[in-house]
Parts: C-alpha cells; sequence; structure tokens
C-alpha cells in the first residue's frame, strides 16, 4: 500500500522539484516586464523610491583640497511586506501507473507546474491592478480616451497617443519607455485592424500587425500583448487582466538592481518560490506538493510610468 514517502525520497524529490519551481515561468504572463523581480534576504523593509531628485544637474567642480559633493541615489519610501502565497498540487495514486512508488519526477512536475500557473495568475492580477489604477500616477502621466480619440474609431490616432506618452515620461526621468503592456482586446479589436497603422505598413513587407511591429512603429523597445484572462468564482465569467489599457513605462531589464530607477518591482523572498515537503493525504489518497511563493510587486518610480485607458467604445 502507498504511504507517505519516506525522509529520504523527500529529500531526493522536494530540492529537485524546488527547482523546478524556481525555473517554471509561464510565458503568458506579462507583469513581469513591468516589475522585474529583485530577490530580498528579508520580509519586510523599506521601497527605494525615486523621483526627479535622481536627475538633477550638479555641478561637480571641486577646488584643490576641497570636499567633494555627494549624491546618493534612490530614497527609503514606504515600507513593504512581502506576502506568502500557497496553492497544494494535488496526485491521486489511481493517476499512478504503479501505485505502490513514489510519483515520479515527471507527475510530480506537471503538479507543481499546475501549482504554478494559479500562484502565477495572482501575480499578473496584483501586477495589472498596481499598473492600471489611475491613482498610481500624477494626473499628467494618465490619459483617459473618449469619443472620436478612441482606438476603435478610424479617425484616433493610436501612435499619436503613444508618442505623447513616451514624451512625458522622457520629460520626467531623462528616458524614453523600453515596455509598453497592451491589452489583449485593444490589440484584437483596435490595433490589429486600424487603418491609419495599416496604411504606414502597406508598403512593406509586412501584412499582419504584430506585437514586434508595434514596437517598431512606436520606438518602444518591446511591446507585449497582456492575453491573461481570470474566471469568477463560478468559473462562468472570464475578465482581461489586463482591460482595455496600454502602460508604457521605462523599467530595469536583465540583470535588475533595485538601485536603479525604474518604474516598479516585484520583491521575491530569496529561495522562493519552493516546494515544500511533500507528503501523503490518506483522506484523498493523494500525493501533495505545497508550492509557496513569497513576493510583493509595487510602483516605485511613477514618473517612470504612463497610463492610456478606456480605449475601447
Amino acid at each position: 500500500m502507498a504511504g507517505q514517502p519516506t525522509p529520504g525520497q523527500a529529500r531526493v524529490v522536494d530540492p529537485v522539484l524546488s527547482a523546478v519551481a524556481r525555473a517554471y515561468e509561464n510565458a503568458d504572463m506579462v507583469g513581469k516586464h513591468l516589475f522585474p523581480t529583485v530577490p530580498v534576504m528579508a520580509r519586510g523593509g523599506k521601497l527605494i523610491e525615486f523621483d526627479k531628485t535622481d536627475f538633477k544637474k550638479i555641478n561637480t567642480e571641486r577646488a584643490p583640497g576641497s570636499n567633494m559633493k555627494r549624491i546618493q541615489f534612490g530614497h527609503e519610501g514606504k515600507d513593504y511586506a512581502i506576502v506568502d502565497h500557497g496553492i497544494e498540487g494535488q496526485v491521486p495514486i489511481e493517476n499512478l501507473q504503479d501505485a505502490a512508488q513514489v510519483p515520479g519526477i515527471d507527475l510530480a512536475s506537471r503538479s507543481v507546474k499546475g501549482a504554478q500557473d494559479t500562484i502565477a495568475l495572482e501575480k499578473e492580477l496584483k501586477q495589472a491592478k498596481l499598473a492600471t489604477t489611475q491613482a498610481n500616477y500624477d494626473n499628467a502621466n494618465v490619459v483617459s480616451l473618449a469619443g472620436n480619440n478612441r482606438w476603435d474609431n478610424e479617425n484616433s490616432d493610436p501612435a499619436n497617443d503613444v508618442a505623447a506618452g513616451v514624451a512625458r515620461i522622457r520629460s520626467q526621468i531623462g528616458r524614453r519607455p523600453n515596455v509598453a503592456i497592451v491589452g489583449a482586446e485593444v490589440y484584437d479589436k483596435a490595433l490589429k485592424h486600424h487603418p491609419k497603422i495599416l496604411d504606414r505598413i502597406k508598403h512593406t513587407s509586412r501584412d499582419t500587425v504584430t506585437a514586434d511591429l508595434l514596437a517598431s512603429l512606436w520606438d518602444v523597445k518591446s511591446v507585449f500583448i497582456g492575453d491573461s484572462i481570470s474566471f469568477d468564482d463560478a468559473g462562468e465569467t472570464a475578465t482581461d487582466v489586463w482591460g482595455e489599457n496600454v502602460v508604457l513605462a521605462y523599467t530595469e531589464q536583465g540583470s535588475v538592481d533595485m538601485g536603479r530607477p525604474s518604474f516598479g518591482f516585484t520583491y521575491q523572498l530569496n529561495g522562493s518560490p519552493s516546494v515544500e515537503m511533500t507528503y501523503f493525504d490518506e483522506r484523498s489518497r493523494s500525493y501533495i506538493y505545497p508550492v509557496v511563493d513569497c513576493y510583493k510587486p509595487a510602483i516605485v518610480g511613477k514618473d517612470a510610468g504612463y497610463l492610456i485607458r478606456d480605449i475601447l467604445t
């Protein structure tokens, strides 16, 4: 009869599954491009926030023997507290070819990745809510479209609206945005068929509007389509996670340093996500894989972001 894994088996399986959890990434999630992950060692601390003081003009000339001026980039802002998130993957023994054996890594990995999907969607929802909430920006960094300016109207000009956002960010931080997140419905219902965009590409070899093409037209390094959806508790009504919005931002990419000015970060506890000790649940006759992630997304440089909202009629 199958039972709880021995300590030896758990020591073999759980570290491997933790590596699976840390390496796993859901390609459909785009919030990470606005809120890149920064590993932190403590569950709480101060946000390193940025404003125009990080771009002040400073005279660095000094007389012989005089003290050099000192400059500090970023400042301690609001407190943050890492939040624990966890869900258990379940593998019933009926699903095993040999119920007398502990589930192999492949089957266990599938369970872990399913749990990871659930946590990743929740993280995406939190990041999207931060980035698409008007109150998180200065008034000049938000535009709400109306009437003929909405992008599903052929008289609108998406490129002009994006250019205004690019100019606003550059005027605030001296850098152009390098990321744009486009809501899926905005892409499908407006941009893919917009006459002004199609007119701009008609003399090129392109015949389809893609995210890469939009990046080229808008002079933004990367454009990502927010395709993620979430269902209500009844599992019947789907909602687009990114809504009818476009978010422009400058964010640190690659090797992320929370000391550099950026629109946002996701503070993540070092070593997470992880898979805790696997156990066997007698009542459900299932192997259980608890997956834990500890993180907190935050906007740390609102001047580096620009929100275009109410884009569709």
